[in-house]
């Protein structure tokens, strides 16, 4: 089945480049891939998919039945949108939406995933059993998993792969993750509330600035001194709103960030140690506070079985030399993670890193991909779905 499924892909190679260059060219923002969704839908449908649009929103299913009499599914799982950036690329195929740009690769995501339904609607016949794909809107707002799984996409499946871009692995290899691949993300809305006065008498006043300036400090500090140091921690104030005058000194200073860590122990405290730290501060220069602490998305574990199983399927499909075993995890975060709140999971890194220009990074205007990697990623993705079900035609 190997052979069949490479010799499918090689065949479909310049219609993906084509796809990805089209989506690539008409990049939409988080819960606005209208086009982008049509898009989708009406390659599914020309490859025999059944394509079912507006789950999720903006998202589309994408399923496939193989020969099977149960209800289980594998679900694949890519995501369509793209990111507020001028690119500066220069390319021939680059955005034409102004202030718009594919600059985290979901248009090699979307690209692979009706890559891989391509390939597998070509295998139908020998198909063991019933593969979803999951085409998913607003993955950088942490919106669309849940909006997807709301309206149905997670019911009656039984395990989900999916994947991501990778710059730093070359084009054509994989990066297999055992383990916490993403970090738990949450938001921090903290308002400090103090008492305007003359900026010649700060004794007369209480200086939000300043507390909002000690608060930052100490939080970061206190990192180092009372969270252990194996377990990783990071805390970013992204955004600083307050004063009112140069000479006045502000009674009030909104602050934003983000708090992101992978040890689940750490991620439950951490609200609790976010706001002892805050109420300390505040308190010892006699000021008020407002904060939210706001749970995002937890992290992504990648699930024993099914990450095995993909690793033995990608160093068939692609020899050891395009396989790596990735030794560390990243702090982003990744809503992949919803979906395993209902189903074991696994997600790869696809390497499209170049070798003959710079690798800029991920969520950069000059972010560029090496188009093998579509290929590399479509055959990983459905070659392992072929091997999921001829290893688990019974009950999972």
């Amino acid at each position: 089945m190997l052979p069949r499924i490479k010799e499918l892909a090689a065949t479909l190679a310049p219609r993906l480049i084509e796809i990805r260059r089209h989506i690539h060219s008409h990049p939409e923002l988080s819960g606005q891939e209208y086009q982008t969704a049509a898009y989708v839908t009406g390659v599914l449908a020309s490859s025999g998919v059944r394509a079912i649009e507006g789950i999720g929103k903006t998202g589309v299913i994408g399923e496939l039945k193989g020969h099977s009499s149960e209800s289980r599914w594998l679900a694949i799982r890519t995501d369509m949108d793209a990111l507020p950036i001028q690119e500066r690329t220069n390319l021939e195929f680059a955005s034409r939406n102004e202030g718009v740009m594919h600059a985290c690769g979901h248009d090699i995501h979307t690209t692979v995933g009706l890559g891989a339904a391509m390939i597998l609607s070509q295998l139908e016949e020998k198909l063991p059993g019933h593969v979803r794909f999951l085409f998913q809107p607003a993955e950088e707002i942490a919106q669309g998993a849940q909006w997807m799984i709301k309206d149905g996409a997670m019911q009656d499946v039984d395990g989900i792969l999916g994947v991501h871009v990778f710059p730093t692995i070359p084009g054509g290899c994989v990066g297999i993750r055992h383990g916490a691949l993403t970090a738990a993300a949450d938001d921090i809305e903290l308002i400090v509330m103090g008492e305007s006065g003359h900026g010649a008498r700060p004794h007369e006043a209480i200086d939000a600035i300043w507390i909002a300036s000690q608060i930052i400090t100490t939080l970061q500090q206190a990192i180092s001194r009372t969270q252990n140091p194996l377990r990783p921690l990071v805390l970013t104030i992204g955004q600083i709103n307050g004063g009112r005058a140069p000479n006045v000194i502000a009674d009030r200073v909104k602050l934003l960030g983000t708090v992101r860590s992978l040890h689940p122990e750490t991620h439950e405290k951490l609200p609790a140690w976010i706001e002892q730290i805050v109420s300390s501060v505040c308190a010892t220069y006699g000021a008020k506070y407002e904060l939210t602490y706001k749970r995002g998305v937890p992290g992504v574990q990648n699930d024993p079985k099914l990450t095995q199983l993909l690793e033995t399927a990608a160093l068939e499909a692609l020899g050891r030399s395009r396989v790596q075993i990735l030794p560390e995890p990243s702090l982003g975060a990744e809503d992949f993670s919803m979906y395993l709140e209902h189903a074991p999971g696994t997600m790869f890194r696809l390497g499209v890193g170049l070798t003959d220009k710079p690798n800029y990074p991920l969520h950069h205007p000059q972010f560029e991909v090496d188009e093998a990697s579509i290929v590399t990623g479509a055959v990983t993705l459905a070659y392992a779905a072929y091997q999921y079900w001829k290893q688990h035609p019974g009950s999972h």
